[in-house]
Formats: C-alpha cells, sequence, structure tokens
C-alpha cells in the first residue's frame, strides 16, 4: 500500500488551483464521514463570518473566504465511496445536501451527485427519478478506457502493437454511447438541460509500469493515449449541452496523465498538447460539424477513422481533427465560410511513441500544411494517427 502523509492538503490544493488558473472541485465524504464534517468544510472555506471554522482559516493564513463552488457530495458511491445501492445512495444526497450552504458573498454552491460507473443505466435513472433538478448542479459519469474492456486493468503504456492499439480506441469511442444513453435518461427527468453531466474521471487505464511500488498507478503516455483523449474531448465537445464539465484522470504521474515529473525533472506527456490545441473550444459556441470518414479495420472489426468538432469564437472557427488509421493519411472535405486557414499537428513516427526522461521528446507540436480551400470548401489531408487543430478566418 502506498502511505498518504497528508502533507498536501486544502491549501495546498487550492494553492495549486489558483497558480493554474482553474476552479476546485471538491468531493464531501458521504462512505465514513458525516453531514457535519462536510457542511464544516464548506464553512471553513467559504464562511467569512467569525465562526470557529472561518476563524480557524484565518489562523492558517487565509483571511478571506476561498469561495469554492463545486462540490461533490460523495464519489463513486456504488463503489470504493461505500458500495451503496442507488436507492440509499439518494437518500444520503439529500441529507447531506440539504446541510451544504451557500454563504453570503460567496457563490452558489453546485451540489453534484455522485454518478454512475460507465454503463450502470440504472444508477441514473434512480438519481434523475427521485432527486428534483433543484436539488442538484450535476451528476457526475466515470469512464475509464480499458485494453481489453474489462477490469482490471492490463496492457503496457508503451510496449503494444496494433491489437492493443486498436482495443483501446475502439474502448475510448464507446464513450459516445455512453454518454447518450446516460444523457437520454436524464432527457426523460430534466427535458431542458438544467442539470449538467459531470465526466469527471475518464482516460486510458493501463498496467502500471514494471519496478513501480505496488498502487502508485503511475504509466506512460503515448501517442495512442493522446489520439484516445483528442477523440474522447471530441465527444464531449459534440454532447456540450448536457457535458458541461470533463475531467481527465488523473493529471501527474497517476493513470493518464498530461505530466510526468520525477525529482525537479518535468516532461509534457503527448495529452498535454491535446489539451493545448484543444483549449480553442473554450468558451466558445459549438458548431453542427458532418464529415465523412472511412472505417478503420483490423482483423475483424472497424471502427470510424475520422472523428472532430467544431466551435466559433471571436469570429474564428476553430475544428479540431484526428485520423485514428495509424498507417493511411486521409482527405477531409469541410463545408465551413473562410479564406484563410492555419492549423497545428500532432504526431509521432510509432503508434506507442512517447516522451521521457532526459530524451528529446518524440510527440510533440508542429505547423501543419495540409489544409487549403479549393473552390469554396476545406480540404485536409489527415496525416495517419493524427490530430489536426484548424483556425479558418
Amino acid at each position: 500500500m502506498v502511505e498518504e502523509n497528508n502533507s498536501f492538503g486544502t491549501h495546498e490544493f487550492l494553492e495549486l488551483c489558483e497558480k493554474i488558473e482553474c476552479e476546485p472541485y471538491f468531493a464531501g465524504n458521504v462512505g465514513t464521514g458525516t453531514p457535519q464534517e462536510m457542511a464544516s468544510w464548506i464553512e471553513y472555506l467559504n464562511s467569512d463570518s467569525k465562526s470557529a471554522f472561518a476563524e480557524e482559516r484565518r489562523r492558517n493564513g487565509h483571511p478571506k473566504p476561498f469561495g469554492v463552488s463545486f462540490w461533490g457530495v460523495g464519489n463513486e458511491s456504488w463503489g470504493c465511496g461505500g458500495d451503496m445501492t442507488a436507492e440509499h445512495y439518494v437518500n444520503l444526497y439529500k441529507q447531506y445536501a440539504s446541510f451544504c450552504e451557500t454563504y453570503p458573498g460567496a457563490p452558489k454552491l453546485k451540489k453534484i451527485v455522485s454518478g454512475a460507473n460507465s454503463e450502470d443505466y440504472n444508477w441514473t435513472e434512480v438519481c434523475m427519478k427521485n432527486i428534483h433538478w433543484s436539488q442538484m448542479w450535476g451528476l457526475s459519469l466515470h469512464y475509464y478506457t480499458l485494453i481489453t474492456g474489462h477490469w482490471p486493468p492490463s496492457g503496457s503504456a508503451t510496449s503494444f502493437g496494433e491489437d492493443q492499439y486498436f482495443g483501446g480506441l475502439k474502448n475510448a469511442l464507446k464513450m459516445e454511447e455512453v454518454v447518450a444513453k446516460h444523457s437520454a435518461i436524464m432527457d426523460k427527468y430534466d427535458p431542458q438541460k438544467k442539470v449538467a453531466l459531470l465526466v469527471d474521471e475518464w482516460g486510458i487505464w493501463t498496467a502500471q509500469e514494471p519496478g513501480q511500488p505496488k498502487d502508485w498507478l503511475f504509466q506512460q503516455n503515448s501517442l495512442r493515449d493522446a489520439l484516445i483523449a483528442a477523440s474522447t474531448l471530441n465527444i464531449f465537445n459534440n454532447h456540450s449541452d448536457r457535458v458541461r464539465v470533463a475531467n481527465l484522470a488523473q493529471t501527474v504521474n497517476v493513470i493518464h496523465s498530461v505530466i510526468l515529473t520525477k525529482g525537479e525533472q518535468m516532461v509534457l506527456t503527448p495529452t498535454y498538447y491535446v489539451f493545448d490545441m484543444m483549449k480553442v473550444h473554450q468558451d466558445a459556441k459549438l458548431l453542427p460539424l458532418q464529415i465523412s470518414s472511412p472505417d478503420y479495420a483490423f482483423r475483424s472489426e472497424s471502427i470510424k477513422a475520422i472523428n472532430a468538432s467544431a466551435s466559433v469564437k471571436d469570429g474564428i472557427t476553430n475544428i479540431t481533427l484526428v485520423n485514428l488509421d495509424p498507417s493511411k493519411e486521409t482527405t477531409i472535405n469541410i463545408d465551413v465560410k473562410g479564406v484563410n486557414v492555419s492549423g497545428q499537428l500532432l504526431t509521432a513516427p510509432k503508434i506507442n511513441s512517447f516522451n521521457d526522461f532526459g530524451k528529446d521528446p518524440e510527440v510533440k507540436l508542429a505547423a501543419f500544411k495540409g489544409a487549403m480551400f479549393e473552390n469554396g470548401t476545406l480540404k485536409v489531408v489527415m496525416p495517419a494517427k493524427s490530430m489536426v487543430q484548424l483556425a479558418v478566418k
């Protein structure tokens, strides 16, 4: 087991969020904690009163409230968070949530229901049926990409052939079906889409690297994982009417990371560059995008080779495309208004190329010159095993 010394706690986490300019998201302990414990934590962070918990925060070096808005009421309550039935959790949610208070001057709490594991559609049904939309801001969903599609995680993060490449991609693309089916259940009880769907744990989960301490869950990150991340984010973009939060699990050194560290050294993984390219869609307006994709076939199975999403912001149309075929380039025609196009490309020599300490990165961004307008249509020549981000003006 890995010992947790709790040296990185509430204040350290919030300091990190401030430094990287992201909004914090806390999850209260509904498994072994109490409603009073969660209510006190919120008071500690958000109250500007003279209460005992607010005064304790001040003594700990933060005079002003932190103003944390996102609050999960439990986490994975169906499993490690309590091994509960959906019916039992719903009653606990209502109890805990009723004591989660929005303090004067603090942002309104966004209370989030601990939602389903993967394809457990009954969990979503029970939660949506029995918790009124006014009692929650959102409902979470966890879905991990497993090479075989079955627990436990298996397969190497870097030593794999086309069979595990294809298996990973196929299971990652199942996110489309999973999100669509959970969203359809939510639509039954919330047709106006007031409740957000938060896919707050996702990513590829392989066996951890050899030689690592048990349960560290450290794995490398290859071009395959970057293409999985890009495809998944395209799915989320295209379901942005319901999916409003999507947190990659994890961020540093664990599972599907964007950064790896070793002492003072740091490596940007291929997935890091995906997030860098995808940030053009933040705070933008979704544009419906239809493309015709060939199949990528492997043995007796096939998946769509190309996936994409598009948005517009500040007069610029941003398009992100992924070609999953490991050996064939594909030409895509897109009906979009514009006269100028620029782009970035992410690819590498091999499907299992990765970035490592003390070496020049094998997977990194480059300028993309394969897009041009022809007779009013945007023609894009997508290299094999690649992601492309385009800006059209």
